[in-house]
């Protein structure tokens, strides 16, 4: 995948630890499950990447718009796991982010990006510094995950089949090799934005870029669905100062 730099709602902050909920509505799964967990991005964030997608959807009306299932997020890992062993995968991961203080931490945002989507259009996104506090969660959630992880999967283990059965192949070969070909020195923290024509994407990123610093207010653990979108939420922590 050709990328101009490496690829792939808001929680309460309160007094205490971290607290573990279920999403509002259980989702219905298969035997082995496609997963996102991500981390939720806060309100100066959110309003660079909705002014993003608004643009991009003028060019690009077919895009995606922000919703229910197109939550803006950044990705910390995505593998595959028994649906039989979610609940233990999810304690593992609490005591991570248990441990991690998330709330404080502080991002970079610093460019835009886009990914090739076929031969024509790409997913664009904007691109946070890969601070260590990052890297050192990203590193944590995989060391808690890796007693669960599947090696594959079929395409029943997202929310929804592609349309092509080659497009399932090539996203289930990429969460089979998210690690290590997504993470460590090859994370790209990034919230993607919207899809275009790669023309107009070219000349979005030859235009100046301001940094703006932005923080998580929440972790959560999503479905994917077509396209590696994060459709489903499963589980969803509360962060606590």
């Amino acid at each position: 995948m050709k990328t101009t730099c490496r690829t792939t709602l808001a929680c309460l902050l309160l007094a205490g630890s971290v607290s573990l909920r279920a999403a509002d509505k259980p989702a219905k799964l298969s035997e082995i499950t496609a997963i996102d967990i991500l981390l939720q991005p806060d309100a100066t964030m959110l309003m660079h990447a909705a002014a993003n997608n608004e643009r991009l959807r003028k060019v690009y009306p077919n895009g995606f718009t922000f919703d229910a299932a197109h939550a803006p997020h950044i990705t910390l890992l995505q593998c595959f796991v028994r649906s039989a062993d979610l609940d233990e995968f999810y304690a593992a991961q609490e005591k991570v982010f248990a441990s991690a203080n998330i709330h404080s931490m502080k991002l970079e945002a610093f460019k835009y990006y886009y990914a090739a989507a076929d031969a024509t259009t790409g997913v664009a996104g904007i691109c946070a510094k890969p601070s260590p506090e990052i890297l050192k969660l990203q590193a944590d959630v995989i060391a808690a995950a890796k007693p669960f992880v599947q090696e594959t999967a079929t395409a029943a283990a997202f929310t929804a089949p592609h349309e092509e059965p080659a497009t399932d192949a090539a996203f289930i070969e990429y969460i089979s090799t998210f690690v290590p070909k997504m993470t460590g020195e090859n994370f790209n923290p990034h919230v993607s934005t919207g899809v275009a024509e790669k023309g107009y994407l070219d000349q979005m990123l030859q235009e100046p870029f301001e940094p703006f610093t932005f923080s998580p207010v929440g972790v959560a653990v999503y479905q994917l669905g077509p396209y590696g979108t994060a459709a489903k939420k499963l589980k969803e922590w509360e962060l606590k100062k």
